[in-house]
């Protein structure tokens, strides 16, 4: 006789993550900018009137469990969709037996997971039947749908964006897997409430990284003499290859850190610089969060005394969001060492301040006609573009006309330094400035 697992051992069997999913919309957590009480998703939902979507967002977060749920609240077949599996043969064999459904008044979910990786053959195929309405089509990506979702199909679908889970929710997951029967509830589990944090701000807003990560420090918690399993922060050390180092995201040593780097930089340190660096990636920080705030550096603090920093960066930002840790480490180091040798300005950053300050406080300065946009007979009536000057029929490419308001034509934002390679562009700009003035004391 061929042996059959019990339920239960099928049941056991399944990671945390997949054992948790949530049921319905009482069990999901996050995203309550969607599913807040008299938020648009739940009224769609509630109100049973699901058209097809795309959920954008980054892993973790419930997509597909949000998919489910729709399904089931709706009474639906759902039909899973691997992107990466599925050929244009196996979509047509499918939306048949959609279309056949419908006929019957069924209606079909097709969850579609990864659905940038379909290629545009692939997502036409959906198409006709998504106008039929044979289908309800939900997609869900981790790019933007803008640039990997065909124009037609996206047109017919409203997107909805997911957020990363905050650390408070991913700790109630956390929670609720610890005294559910379904995860750990029939277990007699020791672990401290910042251990259980710490798991929490390791998952990066990801609740199956932290699910997955308390599951193997549960299996590889110590087992007391009475059953008991003991979870401590060494376990999760072990279990993720990560260090707490006295780092809590959500704390005042986040700030600390992201500070000493950013100062380390400034003031062209790169020792001090990747020693920093190494601090926060080894405590677990996203990647991407630490090339978002070098690539802001570029900018602010660097400029164009080396427009080369901001590529430089960028690719890093690349690099860690393509590959991640611990691989991307080296592209960081690389970006951060850059930053740290390279010439420094603020220029721009003070530029756009002072940009601001005035745009903020004279936000009714009219812009002048001559620069005005004129695709109308009344506006060119009016005397918009009246005047205009093209800067490329001028010998010099340069002409003398205003282009700030009345009350700001003699401001200046934008004081470049002698660092660099912005001398170079201070040089250019005080040429243009010369040339200007002395074509403006001629014609007076």
């Amino acid at each position: 006789m061929q042996y059959q697992p019990t339920l239960f051992e099928e049941h056991a069997s399944e990671p945390l993550a997949a054992r948790l999913r949530p049921r319905d919309l009482s069990e999901f957590v996050g995203q309550t900018h969607l599913l807040g009480e008299g938020k648009i998703l739940r009224r769609i939902i509630e109100s049973d009137t699901v058209g097809s979507m795309i959920f954008w967002g980054p892993p973790g977060v419930g997509k597909t469990t949000l998919a489910r749920i729709i399904a089931n609240r709706t009474k639906a077949r759902f039909i899973d969709f691997s992107a990466v599996t599925s050929g244009i043969k196996e979509i047509r064999d499918v939306m048949q037996q959609a279309e056949n459904a419908r006929r019957f008044g069924e209606k079909t979910i097709v969850f579609v997971d990864e659905i940038h990786r379909f290629n545009k053959a692939q997502q036409d195929a959906f198409l006709p039947y998504v106008e039929r309405g044979s289908i309800i089509l939900i997609g869900a990506t981790t790019e933007n749908p803008s640039f990997e979702v065909n124009g037609a199909l996206l047109s017919r679908c409203k997107v909805f964006v997911l957020q990363a889970l905050k650390t408070e929710d991913i700790v109630r997951l956390l929670r609720h897997a610890l005294t559910d029967a379904r995860g750990f509830g029939t277990q007699r589990v020791c672990i401290d409430d910042d251990t259980v944090r710490m798991i929490a701000n390791f998952a990066n807003g990801d609740a199956r990284s932290a699910l997955t990560t308390l599951e193997m420090a549960v299996l590889n918690g110590d087992m007391g003499d009475d059953g008991a399993v003991t979870v401590t922060r060494e376990t999760v050390e072990s279990c993720t290859s990560k260090k707490s180092l006295l780092y809590d995201k959500n704390g005042e040593e986040h700030y600390n850190l992201i500070s000493a780097l950013h100062k380390s930089m400034r003031n062209s340190d790169p020792d001090a610089a990747v020693y920093w660096l190494a601090r926060m990636l080894e405590a677990g920080e996203d990647p991407v969060y630490v090339a978002r705030r070098i690539t802001r550096f570029a900018s602010e603090d660097v400029g164009l005394a080396d427009p080369n920093a901001l590529t430089v960066c960028v690719a890093a930002f690349e690099a860690c969001r393509l590959i991640g840790m611990p691989e991307c480490s080296v592209h960081l180091t690389e970006a951060v060492v850059y930053l740290s040798l390279a010439p420094k300005s603020n220029a721009l950053y003070t530029a756009y301040e002072s940009a601001k300050h005035d745009a903020l406080t004279m936000l009714s300065e009219p812009v002048p006609l001559v620069i005005r946009n004129a695709p109308t007979r009344l506006m060119k009536e009016l005397d918009y573009g009246k005047g205009y000057e093209y800067a490329h029929n001028a010998a010099e490419k340069l002409t003398t006309m205003q282009c700030l308001p009345d009350s700001l034509a003699d401001k200046t934002y934008y004081h470049p330094t002698e660092e660099g390679k912005e001398a170079r562009f201070k040089a250019r700009l005080e040429e243009i400035k010369a040339w200007k003035a002395s074509r403006k004391n001629d014609k007076t």
